[in-house]
Formats: structure tokens, sequence, C-alpha cells
């Protein structure tokens, strides 16, 4: 297997210098989108936006990155760490509608004050995972003798041990998408490949309600595996799906039962699905503007809108926040950069390109939170600087990714600290992950 981190050297200096600056600007977010009273984050730019529980596990993930790149001392770094989880620790869990969550487990969105449920959401078991994962890569990074430190330790752990798994399955063998209190558990249970591969090693290494071997079997026995452009690979339409466990864990050279029997393993699915996404835009089925050799990155992301319109004698149906995907789509032409900047470690070769190019393409990667989160050059809009419709807001959830996976193409940051996490090595080898690192 080629190792992707080292490859990097023999790219032009995108990578080093302005690569290092759109990782600093993007992970601004996370400092200025923060209440500086309880650390929580803020769903998005747009100012009545309320928390997002899972940005505000992003942010705890990011803050050894800060650090590490100097952009603030670990001493101040560990007191925002502490703050953020001593607020989420102390918030009301209990099966009352306004409480923070239950079960511990965290409801999706917060209110940004006072840290109570808003808009009826649900209880997200997946948005509490990346919670859970920032906390405990916080618990693992910060190590040191310090009263903080020793704090975030406990913290961090407490938060995550307290998830009580079994109770998430409610009486089957894969976990639920979430619950209300209004009437009890979503319809929707995380089976097949997307991003809760990071839900399912969370909960079968918890040491206090640890879930059993076979929820994870029965999350792979519908597994897709097909052939796209040529390429043999487990399908997941999002490319952000085959990203956000990536964060945290190195999948390259270890495998579970599935990928065994594939002779691949995750990071090598990630990098042809990278492949796909590319190829699809290079053929462009559906004509849509822009599309290219380097423009792509099809994924979950905001959109021009639930709206209808002739363009050139075609009906075009545009959408809003959608999870969008190739080859098989939805597609409406709206193309995601920070989707693309997270496949940087899966490769780079085919990523740093379109990055120029939609660098090239104004589209703010050098001004405040970096790229904007997706732009459609389909749909004309004609007080747009551009032509076209660009997302006004930047979103917590996709500046993370972003951060995240420039340092782990660089240094590996993440996957190291993670390494030494004992609830995720305890995962990994309850479901079967064994050989490289692992051993």
């Amino acid at each position: 297997m080629v190792d992707v981190l080292s490859t990097h050297s023999d790219l032009d200096h995108l990578a080093d210098r302005d690569l290092e600056r759109l990782q600093f600007t993007t992970l601004l977010y996370y400092l200025q989108c923060s209440n500086p009273d309880n650390g929580l984050v803020r769903d998005k730019t747009e100012p009545s936006a309320p928390s997002s529980i899972s940005a505000t596990g992003m942010a705890l993930a990011t803050l050894p990155v800060l650090v590490e790149r100097g952009v603030i001392i670990r001493q101040f770094a560990a007191k925002l760490a502490r703050r953020r989880l001593r607020y989420l620790i102390e918030l009301p869990q209990g099966p009352e509608p306004d409480s923070s969550g239950y079960k511990g487990f965290f409801y999706h969105f917060l209110d940004i004050e006072t840290g109570r449920r808003v808009w009826q959401c649900e209880l997200s078991t997946i948005d509490s995972a990346f919670l859970f994962a920032g906390a405990l890569t916080a618990a693992t990074y910060f190590d040191g003798d310090s009263a903080d430190e020793a704090e975030i330790r406990q913290l961090g752990t407490a938060l995550y041990e307290r998830a009580d798994w079994n109770w998430a399955r409610d009486h089957g063998a894969t976990l639920t998408h979430g619950w209300r209190p209004e009437n009890g558990f979503i319809p929707y249970r995380w089976r097949g490949y997307d991003e809760g591969l990071l839900l399912y090693i969370l909960g079968l290494g918890s040491p206090t309600y640890p879930l059993p071997p076979e929820s994870f079997t029965a999350y792979t026995e519908s597994y897709d595996w097909r052939n796209l452009f040529g390429r043999e690979l487990l399908y997941s339409g999002p490319l952000f799906t085959h990203q956000l466990s990536h964060m945290w864990i190195d999948f390259r050279g270890i495998r579970d039962d599935f990928m065994r029997d594939h002779d691949s393993d995750y990071f090598q699915n990630s990098r042809h699905a990278t492949y796909v996404q590319q190829e699809y835009a290079i053929r462009n089925p559906l004509n849509f503007a822009g599309y290219g050799e380097h423009c792509w990155g099809f994924t979950a992301c905001d959109g021009p809108g639930w709206i209808k319109r002739d363009i050139g004698g075609v009906e075009r149906e545009f959408y809003d926040y959608a999870a969008r995907g190739a080859p098989f789509g939805p597609d409406d032409g709206t193309v995601a950069p920070w989707v693309v900047v997270a496949s940087l470690p899966f490769a780079p070769e085919i990523v740093v390109p379109t990055i120029r190019n939609f660098a090239d393409m104004h589209l703010g990667m050098t001004k405040l939170y970096g790229f904007k989160p997706s732009f459609n050059q389909t749909f004309a809009v004609e007080d747009s600087p551009a032509g076209w419709w660009v997302s006004p807001y930047h979103f917590g959830i996709d500046q993370g990714p972003v951060g995240l996976m420039i340092e782990n193409y660089r240094t590996g940051l993440l996957w190291n600290i993670m390494r030494r996490c004992e609830p995720v090595v305890t995962g990994l080898r309850r479901a079967g992950f064994e050989g490289g690192w692992l051993q």
C-alpha cells in the first residue's frame, strides 16, 4: 500500500503553505462560533442558529491541532476543554422533553445559551458519537499532571461511559438513529456502510454498556459491494460517509472480516470512493454546469432550495440541505469543496489540483472560516458576485473534517492520539479488526 502521508512532499507548495492557511482559518470557526460561557458551538454562522452537539464534539477534537500548530497554548486549550466538558456533563439528562439528553446521549441541537433541547429535535446517536469521539480525543491528548488535564480525563471518560448503548438498540441487534420523548425511538437503524462505523466501534468499546459483537455483524450484513467505473468498493453515495469515522481512526492496514474477505481495508475503500466521485463529475451524466476533473465533491450539504427551474429547456429540480451522492445521486449540480479537502489523506494527487481550482474560483479559501461549504453553477443568482448560487453560511460539522483531515494528511496527529485511546482500540478488536498498528 502507498504511504499517502509521505506522498504529499512531492506535491507543490499548495500542500504546505496554502493548506496550513486553509486549516488555520477553517478552525477559527470553533474559537469564534463557541459560546465562551459554556463551550457550546453554533451549528452554522446564521446568527439565530442553535448549538450542534456534533460540532461541539469536533471542536473538542480540534484542540490538539490548535495546540500543536501554535494557535493556542496548551494551558489555555486545557481550560477550554475542561469548561466545555464540565458544562456538558452537568446538563440535565432525563425523559423530560426540555432536557439536554437521555441515557447518556444528547439531542442533536441545543439552545446555545441554556443547553436545552430545541425544535423538538431527536436524541441523536450519531451526533452523540461525534461528541464522545471529541471527548475521548481530549481525554487521551491531555495526559499531563495539571489539575485541569486530570479533570479533562475524568470528565471526558465519564461523558462517554454514561451512554447506554444497549438501550439505544431498542431490543434489536443494530443501533437506532435516535429517540424522541414524544413518540419513542426513530424507526430507522444504522445498517449498511456509512458514518455509523464510528458509532459501533465506540459502542463496542464501552466498559459500562458495551454493544454485543453481533451488533457489528448486523451492521455489516447489508453492506453493498459494487464495481463502479472499474473500481471494486464498498458503496456509500455521499462522500462524507467515507470520511467521518476516518477523522479519528487510522484504518490503514487493519481489517475486519468483511474487508479481509475482499482483500481491502476501509482506508483503501475511501480512496476508491474519492476517485468514483471525480469520475462521476468527469462523465457528468446529467450535464450540470462546472463539473469536471477538478470540480467534484457530492455529499450532505446546503443547496439552493427546494425549487424547480427550466434551464435551457430542461426542468431541473434543486434541493436545500440534502445528502447528495455519486454516482447514483441525488444530484442537483451542487458541489461541496469541504468534502474534497477532507479526502486529502486518501487521494492527494487528485484532491490538491481540485483545491487549487476551487481557490481560483474565489470561493473563500483564504477568508474567514475557509471555503464556502457548497455552490451550484447551474443555479443562476443575479445578485451573486459569482453569478450562481453559493452557500451564505458555514457549518460546524463541515469545518471539523477539513481541519482534522488536513492534519491527518500532514502529520497523522489525530490518528496517533486515538491509537492510544483504549475504548477505540477495544472497540476495533471486538469488531474483529486485526493487523497493522493493532498488532
